[in-house]
């Protein structure tokens, strides 16, 4: 079976700004979840991976079809880009009937399938609601069961959940493993972290127009190194940090190396991040790219 989404040495530039540079990437199902600093060019990669966009240079193809036959490619994906793309002026329930009706749906089958929809989302006490008094969190969860109203095999979610309060987006969140839960690949593009690190199957790190590094979170974190022992004095400020791999005896082993004094230090034991791997990634591709552009 092909990959839901594989891109082989995709360049894109405006100008003389190259925004893409030879990127490649397989996302073979489940979520995959794409970080990068703004302005890395992850709108753009999503508008070109369902065909809003032209690629400058590149091979791409959507479960085995080639991205350039549009129609083809428009019948497998749906997409959800940063702000909600419904009409304000109808209901929940119109704005599914509606995008059933524009796909071929007869005026039954495109009634009972928002009717499911505002099942699967919890949207009925806002089924008869017009959209433009909703909340945002609601608004947002509307729109993507509009992009479900012929459930595609691979739905792109352009930070879906951006501006959305803690628990909006907690319940979009839901939403979205249970899109994935049904068989759907998801391809999300995220700023938050933590929102890459609950969802995501794999997460990939875009930097300087390249895909920098991939992985789960924890293969991420490791990137950056080891565990370590971090130790501070009564008022928090960190006087030391001792590498260490974590087990018990490397603990003890570390802690036995200290002086007396340090006895009254207090001690913690620190993980790396998903964050310090984003910060370590992003930073090195920009001190190089600054680098180059000296040279």
């Amino acid at each position: 079976m092909a990959p839901a989404i594989e891109v082989s040495h995709l360049h894109k530039s405006y100008g003389s700004s190259v925004v893409l540079d030879d990127l490649s990437l397989t996302v073979t199902g489940g979520i995959y979840s794409l970080l990068g600093p703004n302005g890395a060019g992850k709108t753009t990669l999503v508008n070109i991976l369902t065909t809003l966009l032209r690629p400058d240079a590149g091979s791409i193809h959507i479960c085995g079809v080639p991205v350039s036959r549009h129609r083809q490619v428009q019948q497998l994906v749906s997409v959800t880009g940063q702000f909600a793309a419904v009409d304000t002026l109808l209901t929940t329930s119109e704005n599914l009937v509606l995008i059933g009706r524009l796909l071929g749906r007869n005026a039954r089958a495109a009634r009972a399938r928002a009717d499911e929809l505002i099942a699967a989302f919890d949207l009925g006490a806002a089924a008869n609601k017009l959209v433009k008094n909703l909340s945002g969190g609601t608004a947002r969860r509307v729109d993507l069961a509009m992009s479900l109203v012929v459930q595609p095999t691979v739905l792109f979610l352009d930070e879906p959940t951006t501006g959305l309060d803690p628990v909006s987006r907690r319940n979009l969140w839901r939403d979205i493993r249970a899109m994935a839960s049904s068989g759907t690949t998801v391809f999300l593009t995220t700023q938050y972290l933590e929102e890459a690190e609950a969802l995501a199957d794999r997460i990939g790190v875009l930097a300087g127009g390249r895909i920098v590094a991939e992985g789960t979170a924890a293969e991420l974190a490791a990137v950056v190194g080891g565990e370590e022992l971090v130790l501070s004095d009564d008022d928090g400020e960190t006087v030391r940090t001792i590498s260490t791999d974590g087990t018990a005896a490397g603990i003890a082993a570390a802690l036995q190396g200290l002086d007396r004094a340090a006895g009254r230090l207090r001690v913690q034991l620190r993980s790396p991040s998903l964050e310090d791997a984003f910060t370590t990634l992003t930073q090195d591709t920009s001190s190089r790219t600054d680098e180059e552009a000296a040279a």
